[in-house]
Formats: C-alpha cells, sequence, structure tokens
C-alpha cells in the first residue's frame, strides 16, 4: 500500500470517526454504536454492583467488558492515527499531531478508559479503582454532545465568579452555624454543641436538603434558620443564573467567531470593519448536503459565495481539482459591473466528497445586503476595484 493510498485511508476515517454527524452511512453506524456501547457499558457496571445480577449474569458482564475494552481500544488507537488530518494539527509533522492530541483532555479520557485492559494484562484486573476507570467511559459521551463542550467551556469563562459564589456561600455558612449554636446550644448540646456540629445543619438548610435530623426548638433558633432557609435560595439561585447565561453566551459565540473565521478570510470581506462583516453574516444561509451531492455543475454561472463549515468539497478548477475543508470558501459574487471571485481562474463545478454544511450567501441576498447599506454597498465596490 503505497503512501498516497494510506493518507486517503487515514483521510477517510478521520471523517468517519470525527464527523459522523452528516449523512454518511459508514459515519453513522460508527457514532451511534459506540453511543449505544458506552452507554450499554455504565448499565453494566451499575447493574454488576448487585450481587445476586452478578452471580447470575457474570460471565455475560465479563464478556461485555472484554469486547469493549478492546473497541475502546481500536476507537483510541484510530483517533491517535488519524490526528494529523485534525484541522489545529495539520501544521504540526504527524509526531507532533499525534503527541499534541494524545494531551487533550478527549483523548486522555479515551487512555484512562483503556487502561482496564493494561491492568488485567498485568493480573491486576481485580483492583476496586478499576471501577472508576470504567465509570470514565460515560464522559466519552461529551465527544458526540457539541452541548456538553459548550457547557464545560461556559464553567471554564466563569470559573472565577462560581468560585466567589463558593466562597460567598462558606461564608455564610460559617456565620449562620455559629448563630445557630450560640442560640441552641443550652437546648440542645448533641446537636448544636459545637460550630461544627451546627454547620452540617446550615449546609442541608442552605442547599435546601433539609434531612430533617437537626432543627431548631427555640425561638431565636427558628428565626435563624427562617433567615438561612431564604439565603439558601438566594446562594442557590446565583450560580444557577451565572451558568446559564455563560452557557448561552458560549453557544451564541461558538457560531459566531467559527462565521466570522470563514467569512474574514475571503480576501475581500477581511477588508471590511468589525460591523460591516456583522451584516454579512446576517445574511448567510445554512445548507446541508450528503456525500457525493454536486453543489455546483459545470458551465452554471457561480452566483454564490459557499463557505464551508464542516465536512469537504471538491471543486473543479481549469488546472485541475481542489479539495476544501472546513472554514475555506468558493464562488463569485456581482456587485453592479465589479466581480468578486474566490478563484481568479474561475471555479468550473463542486461536489460534496463528504456529508457537508455549507453557509450561502447569494446573489438575491447579496443584493438586498447592498441595497440595505449602502455605505457597505460602496466600501465592498471600492474594495473590489482596488
Amino acid at each position: 500500500m503505497g503512501a498516497a493510498s494510506l493518507a486517503g485511508w487515514r483521510r477517510q476515517l478521520h471523517l468517519w470517526i470525527d464527523h459522523g454527524a452528516g449523512d454518511d452511512a459508514v459515519a453513522r453506524w460508527i457514532h451511534h454504536g459506540l453511543v449505544l456501547l458506552i452507554c450499554v457499558n455504565v448499565v453494566a457496571i451499575v447493574l454488576e454492583s448487585i450481587p445476586d445480577l452478578a452471580q447470575r449474569f457474570g460471565p455475560a458482564f465479563q464478556a461485555l467488558e472484554a469486547a469493549s475494552l478492546a473497541i475502546f481500544t481500536l476507537e483510541y488507537l484510530a483517533r491517535l492515527w488519524v490526528a494529523p488530518e485534525h484541522a489545529r494539527y495539520r501544521s504540526l509533522s504527524p509526531a507532533r499531531a499525534r503527541l499534541a492530541y494524545a494531551m487533550s483532555a478527549p483523548a486522555i479520557i479515551d487512555l484512562l478508559a483503556t487502561l482496564p485492559l493494561a491492568f488485567a494484562f498485568f493480573g491486576l484486573g481485580e483492583l476496586k479503582v478499576l471501577l472508576l476507570l470504567r465509570l470514565l467511559r460515560f464522559f466519552k459521551l461529551g465527544r458526540y454532545s457539541p452541548g456538553m463542550a459548550s457547557l464545560a467551556a461556559a464553567l471554564s469563562a466563569e470559573r472565577k465568579a462560581l468560585f466567589a459564589c463558593f466562597v460567598v456561600l462558606m461564608g455564610v455558612m460559617l456565620m449562620t452555624a455559629s448563630l445557630m449554636h450560640l442560640v441552641e446550644h443550652e437546648a440542645q448540646p448533641e446537636k448544636f454543641g459545637t460550630i461544627p456540629d451546627a454547620m452540617w445543619w446550615s449546609i442541608i438548610t442552605l442547599t435546601t436538603v433539609g434531612y430533617g435530623d437537626a432543627f431548631p426548638i427555640t425561638a431565636p433558633g427558628k428565626a435563624v434558620a427562617a433567615v438561612t432557609a431564604v439565603l439558601g435560595l438566594v446562594m442557590l439561585a446565583l450560580p444557577v443564573g451565572i451558568v446559564a447565561t455563560a452557557f448561552a453566551q458560549e453557544i451564541h459565540r461558538r457560531e459566531f467567531v467559527v462565521t466570522w473565521s470563514m467569512i474574514a478570510r475571503v480576501p475581500l470581506f477581511g477588508q471590511l470593519d468589525a460591523a460591516e462583516i456583522a451584516e454579512v453574516m446576517q445574511f448567510l444561509r445554512a445548507r446541508t448536503v450528503r456525500n457525493g451531492v454536486v453543489v455546483t455543475h459545470e458551465g452554471e454561472p457561480l452566483q454564490a459565495f459557499y463557505f464551508v463549515a464542516s465536512g469537504e468539497v471538491e471543486i473543479s478548477l481549469p488546472d485541475g481539482q481542489e479539495k476544501l475543508d472546513e472554514g475555506h470558501f468558493f464562488g463569485a459574487l456581482t456587485l453592479d459591473d465589479v466581480a468578486i471571485t474566490s478563484h481568479s481562474s474561475g471555479v468550473n463545478a463542486a461536489v460534496a466528497t463528504a456529508p457537508t454544511k455549507l453557509l450561502v450567501l447569494d446573489q438575491i441576498d447579496f443584493r438586498a445586503l447592498t441595497a440595505r447599506s449602502p455605505k457597505l454597498a460602496a466600501h465592498i465596490r471600492a474594495l473590489a476595484r482596488a
């Protein structure tokens, strides 16, 4: 097998395991199968902790674990092999690309999920710590959920605010526990005789759990408890509001940054200011195409700009073929008598070579954009003529 053929297989495998949300049947089967296997593993780990089920279905649990370890190990090795195909690692050598990927959080989780196989190989398969490593497989689902990735980014962005909330919660807990100790320690020395004893009641009340194993019986104690309960609602609402707002902003920011970066790569649009690029973004339309679908036919005049949000498109040029992946663009637009093109030699045709998501700015929307903003139209016209 030649180097070119091997590189082609590596590219195809990358599209299957890292872009499986499209219409490619193989990619869809791979992703759905891995998600199902992860869920089955988590359920099996939970059920295996029941002695009766562990005794009755022990061989089945062991067979599932062995098969899962083999599949997860193959998945980890495959992802390591195709790492040079990732857009963020393409500027690195294959060895450095794989090393950079291996140090990423998803790759570390994948590696930890396969460690039980190594422990079993060395005869250490009965260690209790392996249970935690097996449960880490649940976090592999984060790879298949963009929402979980956005939530993690939101928590990271607001970590200082969330830490401040935690500090405030600890301060309120200490204050309310101290007050309850002062007013209740004589009436209930076994429950509120010390501040640490009262801290248990305080944190349970602030978190609105209220087990009922400790409660005040004096009038001052009930007054402190009432204030503590109200403060507990405030303390819970504060971090929830911070996380919800950050989560919504992160989703909007992620979509905005990806679209912005693609538009800014167009030489003409890249010279516009921030407000003008934001105007262009409002007129983009999303389009999803399957593998093999013709985006533009040969001989058909291009009347739109196509931005590749994900997937891959092969364009035909007079001097050969060129493949464009995520972040690239092609097409042509006309503003009055000025032509705006992505390739000086012209694009003859374009075909999706993988399930692809496109953002399209067609000629009609471009005219509507320039008609709504004459200042933007004048700027684009001047830049195109220059």
